[in-house]
């Protein structure tokens, strides 16, 4: 049976993996490493137990750090496990750093690089999600899309050989683990109720980093005047502690602000928001799934089909009334989904199976 390393460490990519392993390891000796790029248990090693993940066979535990300093060691501690397993082929997610590091690692060492995920642009490059991505791309083998649009950024680049449209795989991660959420959770748990909140979520440099940017939504989350439940990312809280911004949260009660919560919590909370404002990638697909709309807190997004059918709305938090595109949002063009049939899995076995 060929081997395959999986090289992972963030919350989304450990959430593909759930749906991607269960199909894959029928086919192929599955070798999972975790970086730990997200080493706190809620934002990560919860879904080991929540999901039924493959518990990984190798814990890096590189944690958090500035780029440059996490990406080094990552480089290094990936190195190691690949000169020990010599996979037949190393499989990586999306665009963080753990996923440039498995990609570099991989093509210094020959070996064939997957790419889940691959074709996504925001064309800005001072993101450095957009560098991660770029590169991951241009030295991959194997790449593996989950829309139209990424095929033809692909094709742009002149990249085209190895290049399959295959579907998303949080797709298929969220079709199957939605059930599970609505059997283990009830929104009284949180004292909500349906489409009687908002849901928000901030943790990107940009917003976190600027004490202004991050001042203007925690403005904006006061000025809605309609509850607004918020779980909070260490680092953003982090953040809030050092800017003083505390007096601004607790003075609108209507704030609730929370730890971060699990993977299966966040699908029934995304499921019942009457809006979500966030600027994470995933969360913002999420809430195309769900059909609920959606403010993404950026100036630009990798995933333009939901703005281009009306479900997602960006919005600069330092230029743009939040407030008023909230109270404005309107359901969006109920199309056919498109990121795929909930296969994507199924699709990339079938098609890895043919080329290791």
């Amino acid at each position: 049976m060929k081997k395959i390393v999986t090289i992972a460490g963030t919350r989304p990519q450990l959430i593909k993996i759930a749906a991607v392993s269960r199909v894959l390891r029928q086919s192929f000796h599955e070798v999972l490493v975790n970086t730990g790029q997200h080493y706190d248990y809620n934002m990560a090693g919860v879904f080991f137990d929540e999901l039924n993940i493959p518990r990984p066979d190798y814990e890096l535990e590189i944690g958090s750090d500035t780029h440059g300093r996490q990406t080094g060691k990552m480089l290094i501690a990936v190195e190691e496990v690949l000169e020990i397993e010599k996979p037949d082929a190393v499989l990586v997610y999306g665009d963080t750093n753990s996923t440039l590091a498995g990609a570099i690692v991989a093509s210094k060492l020959h070996i064939p690089i997957i790419h889940i995920e691959a074709g996504l642009r925001s064309f800005n490059k001072l993101m450095p999600e957009e560098l991660n991505r770029i590169v991951t791309d241009h030295v991959s083998n194997i790449l593996f899309t989950p829309t139209e649009i990424a095929v033809r950024n692909l094709r742009n680049e002149g990249i085209t050989d190895g290049v399959y449209n295959v579907g998303d795989v949080m797709y298929d991660a969220v079709i199957y683990n939605m059930d599970l959420a609505e059997k283990k959770y009830k929104l009284e748990d949180f004292q909500l109720y349906k489409q009687q909140y908002y849901l928000g979520t901030i943790h990107r440099a940009e917003n976190t980093d600027s004490k202004e940017q991050l001042t203007a939504i925690l403005k904006a989350f006061s000025d809605v005047k309609e509850n607004v439940y918020l779980p909070l990312h260490p680092r953003t809280k982090q953040k809030i502690k050092q800017y003083n911004l505390e007096s601004l949260i607790e003075q609108a009660k209507h704030i609730h602000i929370v730890e971060p919560v699990s993977y299966l919590e966040m699908l029934l909370l995304e499921k019942n928001a009457k809006g979500i404002i966030t600027d994470s990638g995933g969360v913002q697909k999420e809430a195309y799934f769900m059909k609920v709309p959606c403010i993404t807190l950026r100036d630009q997004t990798e995933w333009t089909e939901t703005v281009e059918c009306g479900w997602n709305k960006l919005a600069n938090p330092l230029k743009d009334d939040l407030v008023s595109i909230l109270h404005s949002i309107q359901n969006g063009n109920a199309i056919e989904n498109l990121y795929g049939d909930g296969y994507a899995s199924v699709k990339i076995t079938e098609i890895l199976k043919q080329h290791i």
